[in-house]
């Protein structure tokens, strides 16, 4: 991973190559660096873990996160494409106007840190089993590589280290794990004779969990900074159309697959207490020596390209759109978000960008040391994502009459109503879950949300033309690409 992080380096020349790879990413390098962003330690780890329990149901998962691809990919892939730009929040400043829509940045870095240090303290329970490494220890050394490489070549680096991943990934769970598992359990007629018919119900974990999968996975998807910034990397909207198709329907297999290995490996191997160390045990016992360290490192390759992805994504937006921002309050720049990157010294743009990685990286690593409960974290700024921002995000792709008081409105609105009931829930404990797990903030913050977005739309006057004209054009693909795309000087035949 540091080779690939050191050969990235070679291709970066402004910012544009930095953060979105020069936006010439060619079909084969998108679609796998596409999947590998998205099919971290959960849809790997955990997705074997759910088949383990559940058996074929187990993959909803997985599919789920894969269906959240396929949405991006044919709805609106093409169009984020067309806009040239680095950032959600940029997009939501182009749409509404300066000003109305800011706090959304605020969110997404939230957002995009929790993912990145829960993907490290996932990767370091590896080395934990493996090394016998006190767990600060094991966050620290595996943060370092992925700070390493991100830090020196961007987006470029992450792209080749995440295609590297995936090849990994792809042959450890499809050609290595799936035969072995099958092969000791008999196949499907071994399985199907040592375990209960509800293994292999479709539904067997429940519709309720289904639809939380859906909920939470899918709509995240759809607006998460981290994804959005991979579509930006594509060179044309087909290929971030149809590159993004490929790799949700590669997302998919991948779900059955996992749930496959699951089901086998609870007849081979009965006796697992967690779930979560079915994949390391199958690694383990099952795998020939060498062949099960190629498994385990596909597993570590997993979480490194979702902590990668989101840790470019988190320096991306605090340098692009919150630091604007918070300047804003005393008196500073006004700036939105949206000016262009400087053409005229592109190394000092680049050297900005990656001092905002490695003191982002930095903080990751501490918080996946110090804080035990990332995933609560990460939950919270799941709901507040979806709750609070995706209605005015897909509203403004699709619905003109959508105005930025609208847009603001309804982020109050789902935030607070996201919170809201959260808090509620987890004071009374009116809920399956506890309060932070629940799936009703979601539901009460997209209701509250919408609601609040069409009737203050309707209400406000409508969005500027001189705006509106502006984003037209980008939607078109008639904007003239912005300072440090229209420097690039990369051969574009490089991306493949």
């Amino acid at each position: 991973m540091l080779a690939f992080g050191w050969w990235g380096k070679s291709r970066t020349k402004n910012e544009s190559d930095y953060l979105v790879a020069g936006r010439r990413l060619g079909p084969l390098f998108y679609t796998g660096t596409m999947a590998a962003v998205v099919l971290g330690g959960a849809s790997t780890v955990g997705g074997v873990g759910l088949g383990y329990q559940y058996g074929i149901s187990g993959m909803w998962l997985v599919v789920a996160i894969g269906a959240g691809v396929l949405l991006l990919s044919l709805l609106f892939a093409s169009k984020l494409q067309k806009l040239k730009i680095y950032t959600v929040s940029q997009m939501l400043s182009l749409r509404y106007g300066p000003g109305s829509t800011r706090m959304s940045s605020v969110v997404m870095l939230a957002y995009t840190l929790m993912l990145c240090a829960t993907s490290t303290g996932a990767y370091a329970t590896i080395f934990v089993v493996l090394f016998g490494w006190d767990r600060w220890l094991a966050i620290a050394v595996g943060g370092a590589v992925v700070l390493i490489y991100s830090t020196i070549g961007g987006m470029w680096s992450i792209t080749l280290a995440d295609m590297a991943q995936f090849i990994i990934k792809t042959i450890g769970v499809f050609a290595l794990m799936l035969p072995f598992t099958f092969a000791n359990a008999g196949g499907i007629n071994g399985i199907r004779e040592r375990v209960d018919a509800e293994f292999f119900s479709i539904t067997g974990i429940g519709a309720q969990s289904i639809i939380t999968y859906f909920v939470v996975y899918t709509l995240g998807l759809l607006i998460g900074q981290d994804i959005w910034q991979r579509v930006f990397t594509a060179r044309t909207p087909l290929i971030a159309r149809w590159g993004g198709t490929a790799a949700g329907i590669y997302c998919i297999l991948y779900g059955v697959a996992g749930a496959l290995i699951g089901m086998a490996a609870s007849v081979v191997l009965p006796a697992i207490e967690s779930k979560d160390d079915v994949y390391a045990d199958v690694a383990m016992n099952i795998l020939p020596v060498g062949l099960g360290g190629l498994v385990l490192a596909a597993a570590v390759a997993a979480m490194m390209s979702t902590a990668s992805g989101s840790l470019i994504a988190a320096a991306t937006v605090a340098r692009t759109d919150v630091v604007p921002y918070v300047r804003s309050w005393f008196g500073g720049s006004k700036a939105t978000g949206t000016d262009a990157p400087s053409a005229e010294n592109p190394e000092h743009d680049v050297a900005r960008s990656q001092a905002w990685v490695l003191g982002l990286g930095v903080v990751t690593i501490l918080l996946a040391i110090v804080v035990q409960d990332v995933v609560a974290a990460l939950t919270i700024a799941y709901d507040i994502l979806v709750g609070g921002l995706l209605v005015a995000i897909l509203g403004g792709l699709f619905w003109k009459r959508g105005t930025g008081f609208g847009a603001a409105a309804s982020m109050v609105a789902g935030t607070v109503a996201t919170l809201s009931t959260m808090i509620y829930l987890e004071i009374t404990g009116d809920a399956p879950y506890d309060g932070v797990y629940a799936n009703e903030p979601i539901y009460f913050g997209l209701i509250a949300s919408a609601a609040v977005y069409f009737v203050v739309s309707l209400l406000t006057p409508r969005t500027d033309p001189a705006v509106m004209s502006a984003w037209e054009d980008r939607v078109a693909g008639r904007a003239q690409l912005d300072a440090a795309d229209a420097g690039e000087t990369v051969d574009a035949s490089r991306a493949q």
